[in-house]
């Protein structure tokens, strides 16, 4: 499988309608993919459908938008209005997301996580296909509906995963997998669910070598996402429960720091990639080594220093 290297974008601390120099740099410098994310901040497609137009020839995905907030005729729209702007080069990533987000901030029931993304895919293949859909999926019925967008070349399909079954539900029904939050060392774990599939690593990086700065932020990013239900599962099944159970004791018993104390200094050496740009390219590369094909680093910095970290951590660099 081809090796590439993406970034995740948008960039922090930048007006989006000032990252079009950004993304034609980051093109420049051999980026070959820019992957966004979707939580709290920019949706997912909007900062994919500038790069499109402001970058001829960089690929763009999805890493990853939730299966549940967004209608299925919606997401299909959506999907083909992305290929038919960057014909060849869009990849839609679709994952089960959280509660948090899908319930609590969306609305939605988050109810069969795993049968909504595979239902998802079938759908979508259908819809891309042209096909007209009268169906009753496991999670959601379609009555009726027909893209109206030609779409000449069928996107990639990648599923966001942790755990074995979602990891095979990328390597069989998807065309990839889309892993988050893990060591490199992990990464040996969880690539063969992947079925020889793609696999792209949204991998946390901190272009620091201020060490005290590194773990105070490290921690509070490990302690937010790790105590998610499907994340404190996933690193249970990697083997880190023992070392975790402090923080997920003291967060379940509402003692924030006491949580964050908890993590040891190791974990976010492991987790997030830091030090020098030598350092930190050096550990890049050891996820590649183990079986991941398109690292997506988001930088966990702003302004200057997250251009800075774009250009030092680039295929190309200046």
């Amino acid at each position: 499988m081809t090796q590439r290297y993406g970034i995740t974008v948008p960039f922090e601390g930048v007006s989006l309608l000032e990252q079009r120099a950004w993304f034609e740099e980051a093109e420049t410098l051999g980026y070959t993919d820019f992957w966004s994310a979707e939580a709290g901040g920019h949706d997912a497609f909007i900062p994919l459908a500038c790069a499109a137009t402001w970058t001829p020839s960089v690929r763009l995905g999805t890493a990853v938008v939730p299966a549940f907030t967004r209608g299925a005729a919606t997401l299909a729209q959506t999907t083909a209005s992305m290929a038919q702007l960057a014909p060849g080069r869009f990849a839609l990533g679709i994952g089960t997301s959280s509660a948090t987000i899908v319930q609590g901030w969306n609305g939605v029931a988050f109810e069969k996580p795993y049968q909504r993304v595979r239902d998802t895919i079938r759908f979508l293949r259908a819809a891309l296909s042209g096909e007209k859909i009268t169906t009753d999926y496991e999670t959601f019925s379609v009555r009726g509906f027909r893209l109206g967008i030609p779409v000449d070349e069928m996107p990639p399909i990648l599923v966001g995963a942790l755990r074995p079954g979602m990891l095979r539900l990328g390597g069989t029904e998807g065309d990839g997998v889309i892993i988050n939050w893990l060591a490199a060392d992990d990464v040996p774990t969880v690539v063969p669910h992947a079925n020889g599939k793609e696999v792209v690593a949204r991998i946390f990086v901190l272009p620091s070598t201020d060490l005290a700065a590194v773990r105070f932020i490290g921690k509070r990013a490990i302690a937010s996402y790790l105590t998610v239900p499907a994340y404190a599962d996933f690193h249970r099944w990697l083997g880190r429960g023992e070392e975790l159970d402090g923080m997920w004791k003291a967060w379940g018993a509402g003692d924030r720091k006491a949580a964050t104390d908890a993590i040891p200094d190791s974990l976010v050496d492991e987790l997030i990639v830091h030090g020098s740009p030598e350092e930190c390219r050096s550990h890049l590369a050891r996820y590649v080594a183990n079986g991941v094909t398109t690292p997506a680093p988001l930088l966990l910095a702003t302004g200057d220093d997250a251009r800075r970290a774009m250009r030092d951590l680039a295929p190309n660099p200046v």
